[in-house]
């Protein structure tokens, strides 16, 4: 039986749906204690252990894998899209056998990015808040998104379902993302190079993947040229964004307000300034947990897992 420590939050929100199939798969599963991420020193005590890790958002390094190596890892799957926490090239020199689960959570991610939408366009949650912990009955004018234009930055599987599901909203749509070519059948989506147009944007969403390119994409100069009143959302990563700078921007009020799942620091630190903007909405980087979905990604997971183990006998 392979031992496997599993440090993803989703997967360990259900964990007790996994352990059967696991140990049918030849695989025992071992939860790590963890709400969001281990440091690398719990990582490099832990990891020897085991042979195989299904990865969360944890400091994947090099130093974790070298220390994982000297003991008996063999293999290791990022859960999930991202994998800007994980040292791909150290796994390669080590033979560590990685992989991720790419296309997994699409229609998860875009479903909250619309509903952060909604929520800033018709700032629901600002009034929610204020009828639960100040006891009011705010009626603040909301904003119409018929005939908005909207940015979406990444037009891979996220995007292509944010993209989607605006068509009923009758917007204009513009996607930025150099690595896709074309509408991908939608005709109603318009191609720009970044950061072209970002004048014309009532909201801007991020749904790409984070890489050295895209790091602080939006920042001073890119959030100067957004027009004055416009919104954030990101559901992608939270170093696409330079925080700092955009908390100048809504201190300022050039930027009206910001619906981020993610952060530069996860959890958002007690002393962001972030924390006393209410016309913000904020997310636990909780945008792909859902029942269906995490079930999808830990099952293939599982699946990659057991191939990768299995070849090193």
């Amino acid at each position: 039986m392979f031992k496997v420590l599993v440090t993803c939050p989703p997967m360990l929100g259900m964990f007790e749906h996994f352990v059967e199939p696991a140990k049918e798969l030849g695989i025992e599963l071992v939860p790590a204690k963890t709400t969001q991420v281990l440091t690398e020193q719990e990582l490099m005590e832990l990891l020897p252990e085991y042979d195989g890790w299904i990865i969360g958002d944890d400091p994947a390094t090099r130093q974790v894998f070298e220390a994982a190596k000297a003991g008996k890892l063999k293999a290791a799957v990022k859960w999930g899209i991202g994998v800007d926490n994980v040292d791909f090239a150290a796994c390669k020199d080590l033979n560590i056998t990685i992989t991720n689960t790419p296309n997994m959570f699409g229609t998860e991610v875009a479903d909250v990015a619309v509903g952060y939408l909604l929520g800033l366009a018709r700032q629901t949650f600002f009034i929610d808040r204020e009828i639960r912990t100040n006891n009011g009955w705010p009626k603040p004018a909301g904003m119409s998104l018929t005939g908005k234009t909207i940015g979406v930055v990444g037009y891979g599987d996220i995007g292509y379902n944010v993209a989607k599901r605006l068509m009923g909203f009758d917007v204009n749509v513009i996607a930025y993302d150099p690595g896709v070519e074309g509408s991908r059948g939608l005709e109603y989506v318009e191609r720009c190079p970044w950061p072209e147009n970002l004048s014309e944007l009532d909201f801007l969403i991020f749904t790409c993947a984070l890489n050295k390119h895209n790091h602080h994409m939006l920042n001073k100069e890119t959030l100067s040229q957004l027009k004055q009143g416009a919104q954030v959302i990101n559901v992608a990563r939270g170093p696409l964004i330079n925080e700092s700078d955009l908390i100048t921007a809504l201190e300022s009020n050039h930027i009206k307000a910001a619906a981020l799942d993610v952060f530069e620091v996860e959890p958002l630190p007690k002393s962001s300034p972030l924390r006393d903007m209410p016309q913000c909405i904020f997310g636990s980087h909780n945008g792909s947990n859902t029942n269906e979905g995490v079930i999808r990604a830990s099952y293939k997971a599982l699946e990659e897992m057991k191939k990768f183990l299995e070849e090193t006998l």
